[in-house]
């Protein structure tokens, strides 16, 4: 349970009004599900353990504007959402993030541990600069708000949290011809970030393009930035790599 203080912080920057949809993602025991119940159109409250689930519907049976949906969120279809405002558990945040950017959420604010967040903002060459960097970067805005001590939780976890921000770009900062390629590439390459970007690529274009081992080197080595490695590229510069090499 985090400092019930957070929950208005939240609300406000996602700029949370009546007529909003909004998904709470692993609601547990209901405490900002029903602050939340109080300022928008509808709550979707996702819990996973059938325990606390049946504690949740106690809480919040006497609001008509929440739908308790017990599950794996991340297997479960749920109804419509424009809005995410959660905090969820630790173990979640990479799988979450990933889930939410593919649902292209207009909005989503949740409080997560600092060290996971700054990757989705880290520069380039940092340690901290991965994947999640550059997919993120493709599809949100993303912003570190406010520091969460790990004093305003209870029990308190071993770590400090802040808030994130992601907000759906109006117009992307550059684009890519093929998304899930453009997706796949990143991951796979900063699993050899510290590859040439020539060498790297040759597995993955056996894999995904169907070449003999000769294709695929042949085209590798013509793509641009292939002296280079992927934690020197930075996400426009992974757009117009995956670009080179759709078919």
């Amino acid at each position: 349970m985090i400092e019930p203080a957070f929950y208005a912080r939240l609300g406000e920057y996602a700029c949370l009004n009546k007529a909003d949809v909004v998904l709470d993602a692993g609601a547990g025991f209901g405490f900002l599900t029903r602050y939340l119940a109080g300022k928008c159109k509808e709550v979707i409250a996702v819990e996973k353990d059938p325990r606390v689930a049946a504690v949740l519907r106690e809480q919040v049976g006497g609001y008509d504007n929440v739908q308790v949906v017990e599950g794996d969120l991340l297997k479960t279809n749920l109804p419509p959402f424009e809005k995410v405002i959660s905090i969820p558990p630790y173990y979640l945040s990479s799988k979450l993030v990933t889930w939410l950017l593919e649902r292209r959420a207009q909005c989503v604010v949740l409080v997560l541990q600092r060290e996971f967040a700054e990757k989705l903002v880290a520069r380039i060459e940092s340690d901290e600069y991965g994947w999640l960097t550059v997919t993120s970067a493709y599809e949100v805005q993303t912003e570190l708000l406010d520091n969460v001590p790990k004093t305003m939780f209870y029990p308190a976890p071993e770590v400090d949290s802040v808030i994130v921000r992601m907000t759906r770009w109006a117009t992307t900062p550059f684009q890519v011809q093929d998304r899930l390629f453009f997706n796949r590439l990143v991951r796979w390459l900063f699993t050899q970030r510290n590859k040439r970007i020539s060498n790297a690529l040759v597995p993955l274009l056996r894999t995904t393009r169907k070449l003999t081992k000769k294709e695929a080197e042949r085209l590798a080595s013509s793509a641009p930035f292939g002296e280079r490695r992927a934690r020197g590229l930075s996400p426009r510069e992974f757009g117009e790599l995956a670009d080179a090499l759709t078919i």
